[in-house]
């Protein structure tokens, strides 16, 4: 979702950093294979988490919602040399996919694919958090942030994608409407919670960065 003029846009994809080779055979790939390739990051968004994790320097990151591994390897980019990043996605048929871009990539050994239901699989990993990347089913977003506010370390920090949801967060709310519920609903969590301190960013579909203190 774009909320500025494609002109401008363009012209911010040009004057930021440039997309590496091994992420643009995986936008190609992912167009040619996989359904919905929209939902990958993507060049720009990619290259902010990128510079976050690289600011952040985490030891562990969680990301949830792999898709095909885009999100995950910009991640990495920025993980500590001894650092781990668990990645969860509920689509099995991705898996070959993925661990075929995290081989390529080099941190293959740091990262680990868990395959399955996120609400079920968080609980059981015992490591504490620097970076939480949340790009998955919309209506868990506040599940989601129940689970993992606790398993953070102070100073870590939760990035959440899609919450502008296509601008349907100011729209009237169609009570059939679950997943946009759901991130107003969350949107308003963050915002309120005095766990963490929250900015929302409108970067394409909205990107919040919520610090834990």
């Amino acid at each position: 979702m774009h909320f500025i003029s494609e002109e401008l846009d363009d012209y911010i994809v040009a004057h930021s950093e440039k997309e590496p080779e091994l992420l643009q055979q995986l936008t190609r790939e992912t167009y040619q294979k996989v359904l919905q390739p929209r939902m990958l990051s993507g060049h720009f968004q990619g290259r902010i988490l990128s510079v976050l994790s690289k600011l952040i320097a985490p030891k562990f990151i969680l990301e949830i919602g792999t898709y095909t591994g885009y999100s995950a390897l910009c991640l990495c980019e920025g993980l500590h040399k001894n650092g781990e990043l668990h990645t969860i996605d509920i689509n099995e048929e991705l898996e070959d996919f993925q661990r075929k871009y995290f081989e390529k990539s080099g941190y293959s050994h740091q990262i680990t694919q868990h395959i399955g239901d996120a609400t079920k699989i968080i609980p059981n990993l015992n490591q504490k958090f620097d970076l939480v990347f949340i790009d998955a089913d919309k209506p868990n977003y506040p599940t989601y942030f129940n689970l993992i506010i606790e398993k953070m370390n102070p100073g870590g920090v939760i990035l959440s994608d899609n919450v502008l949801w296509s601008g349907k967060v100011i729209e009237k709310l169609n009570p059939k409407d679950v997943s946009t519920k759901a991130v107003m609903d969350y949107n308003k969590l963050l915002v309120t919670d005095p766990r963490v301190e929250t900015v929302l960013l409108p970067i394409r579909d909205g990107l919040t960065i919520s610090r834990v203190l």
